[in-house]
């Protein structure tokens, strides 16, 4: 058959009732899953870079942790030698400041592994909402080669639940 044959064949049975809307169910489901896979893809780099803000603030805290030990090894070397309290209480104080900020700076990293995580399920939801929306069009193809309404429904049914699926990946926090 050839390609001016085949084509006036998908034509004419496009034609048929049944056949476009099922077809406008499909681009309906097709519209649905673009937005939902455009919104997975952020999702994955908000993931993203939450993950690597919380590991430079691990790095950070290392850092800190690095100075407060050089503190702490500076202010008994002062003791050791006698350097007067002044020389002590200098570094005795940089103990007190590192502590602190590594607190802060440990509380900001965790904060954004939350939030790394949150987005991760997030992006989860609104694939696997897409693979029911992908199947959902796969089942309206099959309704329209074998011209049965219940594979229709069937195509619908999995497309509202990847729609569903999807939606609740907006209410997670």
């Amino acid at each position: 058959m050839s390609v001016e044959e085949e084509l006036q064949e998908h034509a004419e049975h496009a034609k048929e009732p049944f056949d476009r809307k099922v077809a406008l169910t499909m681009a309906v489901i097709a519209a649905v899953m673009a937005i939902v896979s455009v919104a997975g893809q952020i999702l994955v780099t908000e993931e993203l870079l939450n993950q690597q803000k919380a590991s430079d603030q691990w790095s950070y805290y290392q850092a800190k942790d690095i100075r407060r030990y050089e503190s702490d090894i500076a202010r008994d070397m002062m003791a050791a030698l006698s350097a007067g309290p002044a020389a002590v209480n200098k570094y005795a104080a940089n103990l007190d400041r590192y502590d602190k900020e590594r607190g802060e700076i440990q509380a900001e990293a965790k904060k954004l592994e939350e939030e790394s995580h949150v987005s991760g399920t997030r992006a989860l939801r609104a694939h696997i909402g897409e693979v029911f929306l992908e199947i959902g069009i796969v089942l309206a193809s099959l309704a329209i080669l074998t011209k049965r309404r219940p594979m229709w429904y069937i195509s619908m049914l999995s497309a509202l639940v990847g729609a569903g699926i999807a939606a609740t990946a907006l209410l997670v926090h």
